[in-house]
């Protein structure tokens, strides 16, 4: 992609690492650990400071966590993914900038969609599927973001994924991508 530039060495090589340990965790146990990700965060801030000067260096591993923060906790104030995967993302982020996590977000949503279309379609659940993305449209026009309101109804689940996968899925598909 022209002036899409990869992030310098070792940071792509990191990224890969900490995102197939988080997705193979979180397939096995359906978690992300904290200490892997609190590693990350560490390294990522050791690593920025090192390529680019402790404040420019700070300045990009806090836009970059901030920006992976950002774009995930709407999901996770609607019940719609974990605090894991919001960590994730923010660890990711702290890694390659705000300006790759944001494509990363975007590959992200694409292949976690797909991927739960596909799971509801297998288990015959389509129709719960969109009333439960209707409610959740409607709860957050009608309530913003607060669940000062009240506790939302159970939702009849469709099934969950460990989008840890989809995440590092969408984080190395935008890693490879830069490089060709």
């Amino acid at each position: 992609m022209p002036g899409f530039p990869l992030p310098p060495h070792p940071i792509p090589a990191c990224v890969a690492l900490l995102v197939i340990v988080t997705a193979s965790t979180d397939l096995v146990s359906r978690r992300i650990p904290n200490p892997i990700i609190v590693a990350g965060l560490v390294g990522a801030l050791l690593v920025q400071g090192w390529l680019h000067g402790p404040l420019a260096g700070s300045v990009t591993w806090f836009a970059g966590a901030l920006t992976g923060f950002a774009l995930l906790l709407p999901f996770y104030l609607l019940r719609g993914m974990a605090a894991g995967d919001v960590k994730l993302l923010m660890m990711v982020g702290a890694w390659v900038g705000a300006f790759m996590t944001f494509h990363i977000a975007l590959a992200t949503f694409v292949i976690g969609g797909i991927w739960s279309l596909a799971l509801a379609a297998r288990r015959g659940r389509i129709g719960h599927l969109v009333t439960n993305l209707q409610y959740l449209m409607t709860s957050a026009t009608q309530r913003g973001l607060s669940r000062a309101a009240g506790e939302p109804p159970a939702l009849d689940s469709v099934g969950s994924l460990p989008y840890g996968v989809a995440i590092a899925a969408g984080t190395l598909g935008v890693l490879f991508t830069t490089l060709a």
